[in-house]
This record gives structure tokens, C-alpha cells and sequence, in this order.
């Protein structure tokens, strides 16, 4: 018989004891990403008792593929759009937490010795709290609806998309002895330029492929087609300098932007389950006791940091950002832990083999530990508010809790800041198209002419021939960045406004046509020997002709508006399928109560009744505004409206109110039948004797049915089928009748014939 390989044995050991493990974890109550971690220590080298893995190299391999799936997933559920609508208060919040925790972390690591290295890669994983563990214990908690933990997530978004460039700059500091300030802005500009890029061209081709072929996608060609889009942005990402775990998240935030992008969601979660464990297992198999035990002073001192750092600079900076004290300290409460970044971070650092081998295992150890703290620090905010608020002068409190930017009138910005930043991105962003069209032209176009048109006479038609297709084909752009914006609202009122601002506004049309005509310069010295005049010459002459040009301008248009088109296509379906948040919302958020989303179980209580009869009203003071139902919504209902399973309420009311709602959506469901056995449906015959009380009755005067839970399916008559029994028809002696129910009735049905 055939050997089984040692990949299916591994494979095999790792989830059977993961599944047993979490199992535990979940009876207990604890995030499942630690039962993982105990199921690779149970599973490690290191623990002598207990079957261990045989090919380690298998375990890390799937565990990379299981880091590309989770930030695919992370992808899939972020959207830039939403950081853009954010305002300023998450991002400063979240520059702050990085900034002074990456501080704190390196400090740390300083002062036991450590190596440079070890403290910078430190200082990345204290900056990270765990989006997957803070999620589910205000899930635990019952505070997933209040107002500071849409605050906390939104600062969770932007760290998660920030320790993405943060791992990109730690590679890079890696790959130098000595890196400078000039390597570093290289490689934030190199990100940069392929960040805006990647989501350029992936939000304007991706969707379009898809809607294309979107009668031809079931459930499985979308799951294949995604995970294809997900690998292949991997591979090219590696291929440019970056992380496959780069790529994935890239792929899964343009695909955020598609229709599809639930469906994906859905999809893809199973698969990002298994190897995301497998990674969690992987990080377990790397802890050593031994280690733990020698490094337990530091273990025990970044815990404390953790706990006290982001509970006082976690607090300080969601009050910079314009928070109450109570709410800032609540979210920088709750923010005191690392996870799952933290580690892809530590991974990395393994990988690339600059930080010390004793770190994993300690940053591990760290995790778990914030980790189990994680519910009591949140319930802990409020007491540490009380009590800071008695020792506290009043006028101090009054005044910090009066520096919310969400309180303060925002005034509008100027028309000049407006105008010229909207004309700075669209400068970066067609600056960039433009130079990422010219590189694949002289990349793979320039050599295909050259091997057509062979021998040095012919060379200069082959750069001539490249030369005219760059340009045509970065034209729509070098259009769009000159005369973009240069009729908008804001430039009609600059210019209306007064004369002053006539020669700034055209000196910002020169500036951009400078920059146009530097493409067409680069081209022409790329591929000729003409001097600088001519070159400059050619540049302005071409640029002229672009603008002027018709057509340019009518494709120009057309590919801005399609790339718009897909960039709001999810909004769009979200519109008609009424899931649409209300403009009304960000009124409320100033006014301490706010709009949340509840979906009513299938095994709710509340089926079948209505508003009236629930009386959600007066038993928690919240108000029902609207009904989604199906892909339709039904608008400010009334009491007699029906709530079904599956329906999705939108309800406004206080932290308070919509607490106390979820928690009673959460507990008055019918539960589980533990006697599921016992209910099957069984058929019998069932034989009218002289005896039996059902003779000279009807169907209905039987009770066979309401008496003893019970149906009449037919009546036998010596033919293949069944005959129907007419309810008027009464039972004779002799009749033979099949009857299905649960055993239980049945039983009692045939004891009383």
C-alpha cells in the first residue's frame, strides 16, 4: 500500500487538532485566532507529548498563501471611498497611534539591549491592534452599534491599510545596511506610484470585465475568476519590488468597488478561513517555552505597554482628533491589544531574516495575553473615566469634552484650496498613467518595431512608429490633465470674482501644459537625436493639436466617465436596492444618537407581529425608520407592519436604546430543538375496526388532525394510487387510510383506533 505523503499527514494533524482546540475556544468563549495558536503549539516540534508536524516548510508555504488570503479579504471589505468620507478625525488618530506606539516599541526594545532591527520591527507590531479581536468582543459585548465602536473600526481600517505601506517600508529598510532618507522616499514614492496605478487601471478594467461576462459567472467561475485576479495581482506585485500580500489586498480593494464585491466576499471566506487558520497555526508552532520563560520580564513589560500606551496615547489621540474625554478613552481603551498584523509583521521580519529568532515567539505571547484582557480594558473605560472625571477639576473636564470636532461648525474650504487640489490629483494621476503608458510602449512595443523594421536605416522609422503610438495613446491624458477643471464652478467664480485672479488661474493652465510638454519632450529624446528646441518645439506643437482635437477629447471623456460609472457602481446597486444610508444620517451623528442596521433572525420571536405589538417604542425608545425587505424598502412604517425573518431594520436611537434592542434581538429567538430526532415524519396505515371511534365521523369530526397532530394523505382502495377523501365523506368499518405525523402522535393515534 502506497505511503501517505507527509503533506496530507500535516495537513491532516493540523486541523484535527484545530478543530478540537477551537472547539474548546468556542465553548469558552474566546476569539478562535487563540485557539489556533494553542493548536500550533500542541502541534509544534516544540511540545514533546503531543504528535508533531513533520515538514515545516509545507506549514510556512500554506501559511503564506493564507496572509495573501486574509488581506484579499481585508481588501474586499475596505474601500477608499469610504477613508475619503472619513474626514480628518480617524486619520489623525491613526497617525498619532502608529507614530507614538512605533516610538514607545522601539524604546522598549532599546532599553533591554536589543538589536536595531529587532526595536524598529517592534515598534511595527505594538502599532497594530487586532481588527478581528476588537470586532468580535464588541460583537460579545453588545457594543457593535454604539457610536465609539464605528470610531474604533474606522481607525482599525486605516491601521490595517497603513501597516500594509508600513510592511513595504520595513522590507525596504531591510533590504539596506543602511538605508537614508533618499532610499526611504524612494520607496514611498515607488509606493505611491503603484498604489495609484494598480487602482487607476484595476477600478476602470476590472469591473468592465466582469460586467461583461456577468451572465456567463455562477458561483463557482466567480470564485475562480477571483482568486485568479487575487494570485495574478500577487505575482506582479512580487515581480515589481513588493509583497504577494500587497498585491492581494490591492485586488481585493478594487474588486470592494465591483457589484460583485459581496458575492466575492461570501465566496472567498471559506477558503481565507482555512488557510488564515492554517497561518495562526503556523504562528502557535513558533512558540517556545524555553524562550517564554527567559524572556519573561519583557513579555510582562510590553503587556504593560500595550495596556498602558494605547490607553493613554490611544485616548490622547482620538481627543486630538477632536473626540470627548469619555469617548476617547473608551476607544483607546478598547484599541489595547496586538493580533494578526502584528504577526504578519513578525513573519516578515523572520523571512527576510533581520530580526532575532526570540521576537516571534515573545510578540506571540504578548498577543495572547492583551488578547484575553481585551473585554475587561473596554468595560474598564468608563469606571477610569468616572474616576478621572472626580479627581479631574470640572472646568478641565468641561473644556476637554467641549474640543469635539464633530460639535464644532465646519467651515467650508476656500475655492482657491478646492480648485487647485482637485487639479494637483488629477495632475498625479494622469502624470502617472501617463508615465506607466510610456514605459510598456519603449517596454515591449519599441523591440517589437525594431525586430520588424531591422539594420540601422530603418531604425529611426522604428522609434518614429513607437514615438507616434506613445503618443496617441497617452493623448486622452495629457488632455485631460490641461484642461481638466478649467470650466468648473470654481474656476467661473475665481475668474467672475475679480481680476487679480485671472493670471494665477491661467498660470496653472501654463503650469500643467509645461508638464504635458515634458512627456512629449521625454519621448522625443528617448527615441531621437533632435536638439532641445526642436524636441521643445515638437512637445508644444503636439500638445496644441491634443487639446484642439475632437476626438481626443470626446475618448477622454468617455474613459473618465466610465472609470466614474465603475467607481460608483457599487453605490449605485446599493441605491436601488434601497440599502442606501439616508443623508440625514451625519446630522444625527452630531446629537448623541445615531442610525444603526439589525437583521432579524430567521428563528426570531418578533416573525409574525407587528410594530404595534412590539412596541419597540416604548420599550427601548428607538425608532423604526425603515423596512428593507427582498431589495425593497419600505419607508417610515407604520404599526401594522409585519416584521419577517431575514428583514433588515434601520432604527434611530442613542448608544443606550440601540444596545438594549440588539441585545433583545440577540436572546428572544425560538432556539434550537434539542429533540430534533424525535420529530421526524413517519407514514402508517391505519385499518377502520368495528371498535373504532372514528366509524360514521367525518374527516373533520375525527380530530385525527387537530386532536392528534396528524394528516390524512389518502384513502387505499386496491388501486396503484391513493384516493383523496372528501371531508363530507364519513368513515366506514373496513376503510384503510394512510395518516402522516410524528411518532409520538401516531402512536397515540393508533392506540385510540
Amino acid at each position: 500500500m502506497a505511503e501517505l505523503p507527509a503533506m496530507i499527514q500535516d495537513l491532516a494533524l493540523i486541523l484535527v487538532v484545530a478543530g478540537v482546540v477551537t472547539l474548546v475556544f468556542k465553548r469558552l468563549k474566546q476569539p478562535l485566532v487563540l485557539g489556533y495558536i494553542v493548536a500550533g503549539f500542541l502541534v509544534s516540534p516544540h511540545m514533546p507529548y503531543t504528535a508533531s508536524v513533520a515538514d515545516m516548510a509545507n506549514v510556512h508555504l500554506w501559511a503564506d498563501i493564507g496572509v495573501m488570503f486574509l488581506l484579499f479579504s481585508l481588501g474586499l471589505d475596505f474601500s477608499f471611498k469610504k477613508i475619503l468620507k472619513m474626514g480628518a478625525s480617524p486619520i489623525i488618530s491613526t497617525i498619532t497611534i502608529i507614530f507614538s506606539m512605533s516610538i514607545l516599541g522601539m524604546v522598549v526594545g532599546h532599553l533591554f539591549g536589543w538589536s536595531k532591527m529587532d526595536c524598529i520591527f517592534l515598534g511595527g507590531m505594538l502599532a497594530m491592534s487586532s481588527t478581528t479581536i476588537i470586532y468580535k468582543a464588541f460583537d460579545d459585548l453588545g457594543l457593535r452599534q454604539q457610536q465609539f465602536a464605528g470610531l474604533v473600526m474606522s481607525v482599525l481600517i486605516l491601521e490595517d491599510i497603513l501597516a500594509i505601506v508600513m510592511m513595504v517600508m520595513l522590507s525596504a529598510i531591510a533590504s539596506g545596511d543602511n538605508p537614508n532618507g533618499g532610499q526611504m522616499l524612494n520607496s514611498v514614492l515607488k509606493i505611491g506610484f503603484f498604489l495609484v496605478l494598480w487602482l487607476v487601471v484595476g477600478i476602470f478594467a476590472v469591473p468592465l470585465f466582469l460586467r461583461s461576462v456577468r451572465r456567463l459567472i455562477n458561483a463557482e467561475v466567480l470564485l475562480i475568476v477571483s482568486l485568479g485576479l487575487c494570485c495574478a495581482m500577487a505575482v506582479f506585485s512580487t515581480k515589481v519590488g513588493f509583497s504577494s500580500a500587497f498585491g492581494a489586498f490591492i485586488m481585493g480593494s478594487i474588486l470592494a468597488e465591483t457589484v460583485e464585491a459581496e458575492r466575492i466576499e461570501r465566496l472567498v471566506e471559506p477558503v481565507k478561513n482555512l488557510f488564515g487558520a492554517i497561518f495562526f497555526v503556523s504562528v502557535g508552532m513558533l512558540v517556545d517555552p524555553q524562550i517564554l520563560i527567559s524572556y519573561a520580564l519583557p513579555i510582562a513589560v510590553l503587556v504593560l505597554t500595550i495596556l498602558v500606551g494605547q490607553s493613554v496615547l490611544g485616548s490622547f489621540a482620538f481627543m486630538l482628533a477632536g473626540e470627548s474625554l469619555k469617548s476617547a478613552m473608551r476607544c483607546g481603551f478598547s484599541m489595547a491589544q496586538i493580533g494578526e498584523f502584528s504577526f504578519i509583521i513578525a513573519s516578515l521580519g523572520l523571512s527576510l531574516g533581520v530580526i532575532s529568532d526570540f521576537l516571534y515567539p515573545v510578540v506571540v505571547a504578548v498577543s495572547v495575553i492583551t488578547t484575553f484582557l481585551t473585554p475587561y480594558m473596554i468595560r474598564f473605560a468608563t469606571p477610569a473615566y468616572n474616576a478621572l472625571e472626580h479627581r479631574l477639576p470640572s472646568r478641565l473636564i468641561k473644556l476637554m469634552n467641549n474640543l469635539s470636532m464633530s460639535r464644532s461648525e465646519t467651515t467650508g474650504r476656500s475655492l482657491w484650496k478646492r480648485l487647485l487640489t482637485q487639479m494637483a490629483i488629477n495632475t498625479v494621476v494622469y502624470s502617472i498613467l501617463s508615465a506607466a503608458a510610456i514605459a510598456l510602449m519603449f517596454t515591449f512595443v519599441l523591440p517589437l518595431t525594431r525586430r520588424m523594421l531591422p539594420g540601422w536605416e530603418l531604425h529611426w522609422y522604428a522609434n518614429a512608429i513607437t514615438g507616434l503610438l506613445t503618443v496617441i495613446v497617452i493623448a486622452p491624458f495629457l488632455r485631460a490633465m490641461v484642461m481638466k477643471k478649467n470650466r468648473s464652478e470654481e474656476w467661473k467664480a475665481l475668474w467672475a470674482e475679480t481680476g487679480r485672479n485671472r493670471l494665477p488661474l491661467l498660470s496653472t493652465i501654463l503650469a500643467r501644459v509645461v508638464i504635458a510638454v515634458s512627456f512629449i519632450f521625454y519621448i522625443c529624446n528617448y527615441l531621437s537625436r533632435f536638439t532641445p528646441a526642436i524636441m521643445i518645439t515638437i512637445g508644444v506643437v503636439l500638445v496644441a493639436l491634443i487639446v484642439l482635437s475632437r476626438r481626443i477629447k470626446r475618448n477622454s471623456i468617455l474613459m473618465e466617465r466610465l472609470f466614474i460609472n465603475n467607481l460608483r457602481s457599487r453605490d449605485i446597486e446599493a441605491q436601488v436596492h434601497g440599502r442606501k444610508r439616508p443623508l440625514y444620517e451625519g446630522r444625527l451623528l452630531d446629537r448623541d444618537i445615531h442610525i444603526a442596521d439589525f437583521e432579524v433572525p430567521a428563528d426570531s420571536q418578533w416573525m409574525g407581529q407587528t410594530l404595534k405589538e412590539l412596541a419597540l417604542g416604548r420599550k427601548y425608545g428607538v425608532h423604526v425608520s425603515s423596512i428593507l425587505r427582498g431589495g425593497r424598502r419600505l419607508n417610515i412604517p407604520d404599526g401594522d407592519s409585519i416584521i419577517f425573518p431575514g428583514d433588515h431594520l434601520r432604527v434611530i436611537g442613542s448608544d443606550q436604546q440601540l444596545g438594549k434592542l440588539q441585545h433583545a434581538i440577540e436572546t428572544e429567538v425560538l432556539g434550537e430543538d434539542l429533540e430534533l430526532e424525535k420529530r421526524e415524519m413517519r407514514l402508517r396505515q391505519l385499518i377502520m375496526g368495528a371498535d373504532s371511534p372514528f366509524i360514521g365521523q367525518t374527516l373533520e369530526e375525527s380530530g385525527i388532525r387537530s386532536r392528534y397532530g396528524c394528516m390524512v394523505v389518502g384513502l387505499e382502495e386496491g388501486k396503484e394510487n391513493l384516493s383523496s377523501i372528501s371531508p363530507k365523506r364519513k368513515f366506514q368499518e373496513g376503510d384503510i387510510i394512510w395518516v402522516v405525523g410524528e411518532q409520538e402522535a401516531l402512536d397515540s393515534l393508533l392506540r385510540s383506533r
